[in-house]
Parts: structure tokens; sequence; C-alpha cells
């Protein structure tokens, strides 16, 4: 059986502003060729596939076109499971035209999915976030839990949480209950074990563009409540891929795209598993295209930004600036680097010598307007922009009633 392991699609995502939607539609396209070429049994999406629960109508278009394609009118076995950052409700609610497409929605841990047919695939048995199919000529018993919030994981353990004992378990540890009670009674020798879910294990490597789900620690699960006798654990949530350390079969898939700077210096792709019943699995990573770079400059004035901006002007590339200058970066500078490279998304000044900014005359004589300026030009080293100036005016107004041509008494 060939499994490919993908997560973090995060369909809809902005960077700082600016819509990441035509490089996720070209990693669709080489994502339906890669499984295809690879002659792939079953894809697992651990969760994240939008980047909020409210995705654009364009971003659920692009899921829906890919996973039927990539289902093949019932051919190829799809199991989808929500993340912290999808809608589990509004995940799971095509599934019943899903089924017929043999593509199966789980949205929360307390999900039993229905036995029957699935396209080509048949689900033989199945039990809150378990369940067993058939795949070609070989069984697959999937543990397969969706983001179990603190509120999702309670609901399904209500009824076994009737002593103090229990109630005083850590998230950890009725994770790995969960994870335990499932495979002693489900895996068995002559099936492919499998497990996957949408949680934060302790000593994973995070990056900038994850939200945080672990809240200090309270909601990370140990390496070892993980089930032990999985053949694979395919994780998503964390956006690097990575290995977990302490356990030889457990793997982060990592995001396909870089969605923050911090995801830099090292290649995006799915892990792709050959599994069959009482083997160790086979594991093999296959990387995907980084269609638009996210790259840092640092630069020496702002001449030198230009200048390097007007050689690499064709370059498709998202850009962070960080500037060293002795004077603060004028508006005028700030638009004169924006039309020479349109995909910059931030400038950062460094100041080499920072001085503080002191008003001449009585700072009563001043104007909101012109503290708000002279404050942001003190604490960024760039002039507020027209459209930043607005924005706290009108909230200035709403909040303080202040008015704009009115000085500070």
């Amino acid at each position: 059986m060939r499994i490919l392991h993908t997560s973090d699609w995060h369909l809809g995502k902005n960077l700082e502003g600016f819509s990441r939607m035509d490089e996720q539609e070209r990693f669709i396209e080489d994502f339906i060729n890669i499984v295809d070429k690879n002659n792939i049994d079953m894809v697992i999406i651990a969760g994240d596939i939008y980047d909020n629960g409210n995705p654009p109508a364009r971003a659920e278009k692009m899921f829906y076109d890919c996973i039927k394609k990539v289902s093949n009118k019932g051919e190829r076995l799809v199991l989808i499971i929500a993340g912290n950052h999808d809608n589990p409700e509004r995940l799971v609610a095509a599934s019943s035209l899903a089924y017929d497409e043999g593509i199966i929605l789980m949205g929360t841990p307390k999900t039993i999915v229905p036995k029957g047919k699935y396209g080509n695939f048949k689900v033989i048995n199945s039990d809150l976030a378990c369940l067993e199919i058939e795949v070609k000529e070989e069984k697959a018993v999937i543990i397969s839990l969706p983001y179990p919030s603190e509120k999702r994981l309670n609901e399904i353990l209500s009824k076994e949480m009737d002593n103090d004992e229990d109630r005083r378990k850590t998230y950890s540890e009725r994770i790995g209950d969960i994870f335990s009670n499932l495979q002693e009674k489900y895996y068995k020798d002559n099936t492919v074990n499998l497990a996957i879910s949408h949680i934060f294990v302790n000593g994973s490597e995070e990056t900038d563009s994850e939200r945080p789900i672990q809240l200090g620690g309270s909601l990370a699960v140990d390496v070892d409540k993980l089930p032990k006798k999985a053949q694979y654990i395919g994780l998503g949530h964390l956006h690097k891929p990575q290995k977990v350390r302490g356990i030889d079969n457990a793997y982060y898939s990592g995001s396909p795209l870089p969605y923050s700077k911090s995801e830099r210096g090292y290649s995006k792709g799915c892990k792709i598993i050959e599994a069959h019943p009482g083997e160790k699995a086979i594991i093999e990573e296959v990387y995907f295209n980084n269609y638009k770079p996210i790259e840092v400059w640092h630069c020496n004035g702002i001449k030198e930004a230009i200048n390097k901006c007007e050689e690499n002007k064709e370059k498709d590339m998202w850009l962070y600036l960080h500037i060293k200058t002795k004077e603060y970066i004028s508006t005028e500078d700030i638009k004169a680097l924006k039309e020479i490279k349109k995909d910059i998304v931030e400038i950062v000044p460094e100041i080499e010598e920072k001085r503080e900014e002191t008003f001449n005359g009585n700072i009563k004589e001043k104007s909101m307007a012109e503290l708000f300026k002279s404050f942001y030009l003190n604490q960024r080293g760039i002039e507020a922009s027209e459209e930043l100036m607005d924005l706290f005016l009108s909230i200035a107004q709403e909040e303080d009633g202040y008015e704009t041509e009115e000085t500070c008494d």
C-alpha cells in the first residue's frame, strides 16, 4: 500500500496582506502530478486545509477541485482531518457528495465515519477517531484524530472521566489514553496500522507562521503518548518538515509553501510511505517547488537598497528589506522602493544612531496628528503612511472625541 502524507496547506493565506493563492494553485497542479506519478493508493491530509474558518471562495474551489482530481472518481482514497485553523463543520459539509468520490472528511475527534463504500473502497469498521478500510487487496486501520481542543477532547471522554483520578489527568495523558485504547482494540497483525492527527508533540520545532495550540505547554503531547504499535504516524500543525524526536515512525510533513521568513533555508515536501502488514514502513520524501521564495536583504543605506531592487526587479520573490541608515526613511523613499520592487513585504529601518525626538515649542500646542506622526517616526524610523494616519485619526475621533484640527490640552 502506497500512502502520501501532507498537511498545513493553509489555502487562502496571506503574507502581510499579500495573497499566496497564485502560488497555492501552482502547488496543487504539481501535487496532483506527484500523486499520479508515484502510484499512490491513499492520500492523507493531516489538517489545516484552510488558513481560517471562513476561507475565500477561491480557496474552497481550489481544495475541492484538487481532491476530486486526486481521488480520480473513487480510484484513490483521500482521508482528510481538520486542523486548528479549520472550521470542522464547514470542512465536512460536503461529506455526502465526497463519499462517492472516495473522499473521507473528519471534522472533530468524535467523528464516526459511516461504514460502507467510498468510491472503490470500503469502510468495514469504525469508531470514534478510528476506521478500518479495504484498500485494494489489503486492509488498513487508521487512528484518525482531528485537532483535539480541550473542549472537543472532553466531549469524547466525558463518560470515562467518572472519578477524580481521571479528571486530574493532563491533556497529554488523555490523548495518550485515546491512542493506547484504540491501538489495543483495533490494530491487528494482518492490517496496515497507521495514525494521523493534528497536534503539537513536545520537543518539535516551531516556526513563526503557526497559530500556537499548546498554550504554554498545556496542549502539548509527550512523545511517549503516541501509538507505539503504529507503522507510521502522520502529523499536522508544524510547518517545518521533521521527524518527531524520540520515536522512529512519527513525522510532520510540514506546509507545502514557506509561510514566514523563518521558513527559509529548507525545502518543503510530502512523505510517501510504502506499508504492508507486519513490515516496517519505508518512508521517502518528495520535494515541492518554491514558486516565490522569501528573501531577507540587509542594505547599507537607501541608495544601496534602491540599486539592489533595480538589479533584482524581475526576480519573483517576497522581500523583507532591512536598511541601515543614520536618518529616518521618508515616505518618498518607501514609495520609490515599492515602485521598483512590487513585492516588498516589509521595510525595516536599522537606525545606527537613534536620537530622541524633541518638539519645538510646547507639547500642548501640538495636534493629535502631529504627536502621533512624531511618535511613529521616532519609534519606527519611517514616516507614517497616509492610510495609517487616516486610521489613527478615525480611531482617535471615535474613541476619545478628538478632532483633527484641535490641539491637545
